[in-house]
């Protein structure tokens, strides 16, 4: 076995694996896909591993011991052990009951107009500016319009949402610098109070409601008789900003990004619009915003290889590997936007599938597919600079100019 492989630790990762993990993953998937880590966590590179592991019941997402540990008791560890994701039955199933309310075929087709609407203005800004940076001025914009739609936030509190985003966000890495936790539990409190403000306010005002908003739903929702207490309601309603936004940005900016690379798919594309479905996917496939994913076994798991892997152990899943495992994937590593059939992992699987996926596809299939068609051309003006997490992965900044 490769040294350097054999030596990985995802807790020791650095600069070099957040700019370009995929020949690391390749290795890891080739000569050691069950990687046990030097704390005794184990890193899924396959493809056939992660999906048993996110369909087993008796995986767990709840966090609170392993987020103790990495927090101690402060605002990220209320938020992390308190929001949808890092739950599991029976407050799993009523917080997500109540939540997809939100996301039903005709809450979804409500948003189709406004989402339309949202992109046409914002190509109409891109169209003066003709050179602009696309995460600032494109790609982060429009999941800001539609989760401060969805909450009733107002304009006043709009640009601070993808910093708190990506500050909460950040905190989940598996390095997380002393820093970056300040930053972290800073954004938790900042955004607890403004949704606190607004929860109680809407509380008040339930008929002040707009068509389509998601929080008087959430305030006033019952499953079994139960509804959200205040902390559960701020909680997650942060987490709905998390999983709307940050994701979002990074999928519209990481697609524009392989477009410029890979300029014949890009012809492909301009030639036939009606493959931005099949495009979607497979740009959600070759760069997954969310690159790692995390389970604790609550029982003893066997891999399909005949590995098991015992009650306790603590696994960490690479959704980018497995989306780039050649058992899956014909040429994994190539680019091919008209990929069927595509079973990539991107919005995870299981009783945790994303809830939001439908719509992270609307919105890319809108803006990516108007972007693409009003700007023909797209020229890489200066260097791109990542986001400098790994579980995440997406753009800080794209000069860019379009014509």
């Amino acid at each position: 076995m490769d040294g350097t492989i054999n030596d990985f630790d995802l807790m020791e990762i650095g600069p070099d694996f957040i700019e370009n993990p995929y020949p690391t993953l390749r290795a890891l998937r080739e000569a050691s896909p069950v990687h046990r880590n030097a704390d005794g966590s184990v890193f899924l590179t396959r493809h056939a591993d992660c999906l048993r592991v996110y369909q087993s019941r008796d995986m767990l997402s709840d966090k609170t011991r392993e987020f103790g540990r990495k927090f101690g008791q402060c605002p990220l560890l209320t938020h992390h052990t308190t929001s949808l994701i890092f739950n599991d039955p029976p407050y799993h199933s009523v917080v997500r009951k109540l939540i997809s309310g939100a996301f039903t075929p005709r809450k979804l087709a409500e948003f189709e107009p406004l989402i339309d609407e949202i992109v046409d203005r914002l190509l109409d800004r891109v169209e003066e500016l003709g050179e602009l940076d696309l995460i600032e001025d494109f790609a982060k914009i429009l999941p800001t319009e539609i989760i401060s739609f969805m909450l009733g936030i107002p304009e006043q509190y709009r640009a601070k949402l993808r910093d708190y985003s990506l500050a909460i966000l950040g905190a989940l890495d598996p390095v997380v610098p002393e820093d970056r936790l300040q930053a972290g539990n800073q954004a938790v409190t900042e955004f607890s109070e403004i949704l606190d403000d607004l929860i109680n306010h809407r509380r008040a005002n339930p008929e002040g409601a707009a068509q389509g908003e998601v929080l008087e739903a959430l305030i006033f929702g019952e499953h079994d008789g139960r509804r959200l207490t205040q902390e559960e309601l701020i909680q997650n309603c942060i987490f709905l900003l998390n999983a709307g936004h940050e994701t979002t940005t990074s999928f519209v900016g990481n697609s524009i990004g392989i477009l410029l690379d890979e300029p014949e798919q890009h012809r492909m594309l301009l030639d036939d619009p009606g493959l931005i479905d099949t495009a979607v996917e497979e740009f959600l496939r070759v760069q997954s915003p969310l690159q790692i994913g995390n389970r604790l076994a609550d029982a003893d798991i066997e891999l399909p290889d005949g590995t098991v892997l015992p009650e306790g152990t603590y696994i960490h899943t690479s959704i980018a590997g497995a989306n780039r495992d050649p058992a899956m994937f014909d040429a994994p590593e190539t680019v091919d936007i008209t990929r069927k059939p595509n079973r990539h992992i991107a919005f995870i699987t299981g009783i945790h599938v994303c809830l939001g996926a439908t719509l992270a596809r609307i919105e890319g299939r809108i803006a990516l597919g108007k972007f693409i068609s009003r700007f023909p051309r797209i020229e890489q003006t200066g260097p791109r600079r990542l986001v400098p997490l790994a579980r995440f992965r997406g753009y800080a900044s794209l000069p860019i100019r379009v014509t």
